[in-house]
């Protein structure tokens, strides 16, 4: 656990020192020549057809009729996939154990054991409610059907892609209208990224 926190540690780290590299050469190629900066934000500036993107996921995907269609072995797979993750988490989940191994031996055992009684409550329920609906699914389509059709609910994802159409120039205004302030702020961030990764990096 130790060396996966290490190496999501130390990823990070490059990460903003990349970052804090990049901006700086951005703050100052805006501090010396925002006519250049102008030219290239206009070079890599890119329209997306959003329609075009989410129309897969505007697609209804229907898979309700294969279910019902075969009541008996998917309720009955469900029954049982149910089960077996009921009696793991009842009687074969050694709680403290598990928070050793999902958060280490760092942490204080208190709040691990909240977090994970949590978890495996949740898992509990859901189990419980697999039991139930699977159980359904074998002995009462028709019923679970109807629950089914009156829980359906219908999202269309176009509304909020729609203010991704819209194209502004208020940022890019405001930039180049003050290359000199935006510049320095940005040099002054990008100092301060460097320096705290490579601090944290040599240390």
């Amino acid at each position: 656990m130790e060396i996966f926190r290490d190496i999501v540690l130390q990823t990070i780290e490059f990460l903003t020192l990349t970052f804090g590299i990049l901006g700086m050469t951005i703050s100052l190629m805006l501090l010396f020549s925002p006519s250049l900066t102008q030219s290239l934000s206009d070079l890599l500036n890119r329209s997306i057809d959003v329609d075009k993107r989410i129309k897969s996921v505007d697609k209804e995907i229907q898979i309700t009729e294969f279910f019902y269609d075969h009541h008996i072995t998917m309720g009955t797979l469900i029954v049982v996939g149910s089960a077996f993750s009921l009696f793991s988490v009842f009687f074969s989940l050694d709680i403290l154990k598990f928070a050793d191994i999902l958060f280490g031996p760092g942490l204080n055992m208190d709040i691990t054991a909240i977090i994970v009684i949590s978890l495996t409550s949740i898992g509990k329920v859901g189990c419980l409610a697999g039991l139930v609906f699977g159980c359904m699914l074998v002995i009462n389509p028709d019923l679970l059907k109807r629950i089914d059709n009156k829980m359906n609910t219908w999202f269309t994802a176009k509304p909020w892609f729609d203010k991704l159409d819209e194209s502004s120039h208020s940022l890019d205004t405001f930039f180049f209208g003050h290359p000199v302030a935006v510049g320095l702020t940005g040099a002054v961030m990008s100092i301060f990224l460097i320096v705290l990764s490579l601090i944290n990096l040599l240390r």
